[in-house]
């Protein structure tokens, strides 16, 4: 069968084996606040713990910055301004930007200024014209690089959304050492977590979050890891750079206000009905390009269909296509009998070599995956910006390893369970 023939009868068993969202999430209980979760952070700018691999954390500040005495003890979060009533229903639910009053590069010196002393080094950023802000960079004490950042962006205050982004996690979903949550005095929530890039505590790499929810509806969340990155990545220091004291100073800093202020407010949770928040299985695309944004490629083009969705990456030697095909199925005969079984009871199929009925000199690392509730999970990359071709790199901007991290994310176990 030609590839664009099997890939329109896979679009269209996908959409056969698709079951409502609504009445099984109602019904699920637990399992519906993990989805919820999964998805609400997923939608902030890439979903905060999924994006923020490529933002991290940082704190430290010069004396008197925060509080005046240098240690970063601060009883509330910033008065941030507000900038008037939420936008009307008929602007709908698209998130924008702001003016960009505040440019990328301020945004790298406003971290690098608030980091103590050691070396800041590979920063990148986003301005306040971006719907999330950001800024990011290697930070050394002299103790070993880890990637140390931040990320801002506006939420309904009175959703449930800076809730959930503010709750320590279900100890049996995510591995964490600790987790504060903290109100504070002018109603601002925060959480502090000390947790893990994979659930595997003895070989991952460390994750250390803060995250602020302001009664202003302001979101800004700062991660950090003792590694240069947080996806397959080498301790390179024992700890994170920035303790936690530190990093409850970062996100608690007024320098950030005025990036905060340039933006417009989010959507209300509770204005026009506009159905479930779509999983995999009905918006692939959003799915596939936050679990690709932690690999800091960029992206230029991305597209989809319900359970089907392709980002192109670019990293300036060549386009390249990942794809993304998430389905149910009721039994597992068309599964690949050699696939081999993880721990969790999930069966992985991993592939690598030419792609058959593709143009010469086209490559495919693909990794397929079924998990016991029989979800299919296919992550596939290609050394072109089409499966037809042609080439445009000797292999996939993805390694074959990463192909696999992917397909294999602990985020899918939140999102379907074990």
């Amino acid at each position: 069968m030609p590839l664009e023939d099997e890939l329109g009868e896979a679009l269209r068993s996908a959409g056969a084996a698709f079951t409502p969202d609504p009445q099984a999430l109602v019904a699920a209980g637990e399992r519906r606040g993990r989805r919820l979760v999964a998805r609400r952070r997923a939608a902030v700018a890439g979903g905060s713990v999924l994006a923020l691999a490529l933002v991290g954390t940082a704190g430290a500040w010069t004396g008197g910055l925060i509080g005046g005495d240098g240690k970063g003890e601060v009883a509330s979060a910033p008065a941030l301004p507000s900038r008037g009533p939420a936008r009307p229903p008929g602007d709908g639910p698209e998130e924008r930007g702001g003016t960009g009053a505040v440019t990328a590069q301020q945004m790298t010196e406003i971290l690098k200024s608030l980091m103590p002393a050691g070396q800041f080094t590979a920063a990148e950023s986003r301005g306040s014209d971006s719907q999330g802000p950001m800024a990011t960079g290697l930070f050394d004490d002299g103790k070993g690089q880890g990637r140390v950042g931040i990320l801002l962006t506006r939420i309904d205050p009175a959703g449930g959304m800076a809730k959930e982004m503010t709750t320590c996690p279900d100890r049996r979903n995510v591995a964490f050492d600790s987790c504060k949550e903290e109100k504070l005095p002018d109603g601002s929530r925060l959480l502090l977590i000390q947790s893990y890039d994979y659930q595997d505590s003895r070989k991952s790499v460390k994750d250390w979050r803060a995250t602020l929810a302001t009664p202003q509806g302001y979101l800004l969340d700062a991660q950090e890891f003792n590694a240069v990155q947080s996806k397959q990545a080498r301790p390179t220091r024992p700890e994170p750079p920035l303790g936690m004291d530190r990093m409850k100073a970062l996100v608690l800093s007024d320098k950030w206000r005025p990036a905060l202020a340039d933006l417009p407010p989010a959507p209300s949770e509770s204005g026009p009905p506009t159905g479930p928040a779509k999983g995999p299985e009905e918006d692939a695309e959003m799915f596939l390009a936050t679990l690709l944004r932690g690999y800091e490629i960029p992206v230029a083009d991305r597209g989809g269909d319900g359970g089907y969705g392709y980002v192109v990456l670019d990293d300036g030697k060549g386009r390249s296509l990942v794809e993304l095909r998430v389905q149910r199925v009721k039994d597992s005969s068309g599964f690949p009998e050699d696939a081999t079984a993880t721990t969790d009871g999930i069966r992985a199929k991993v592939t690598q070599g030419p792609a058959e009925g593709n143009a010469p000199g086209v490559v495919r690392w693909s990794v397929d995956t079924l998990r016991p509730n029989g979800v299919r999970i296919t992550v596939s990359a290609y050394n072109a910006p089409k499966q037809t071709g042609p080439a445009s790199r000797t292999a996939p901007a993805l390694t074959a390893e990463q192909v696999k991290e992917v397909a294999l994310n602990r985020h899918w176990r939140d999102v379907y369970g074990r």
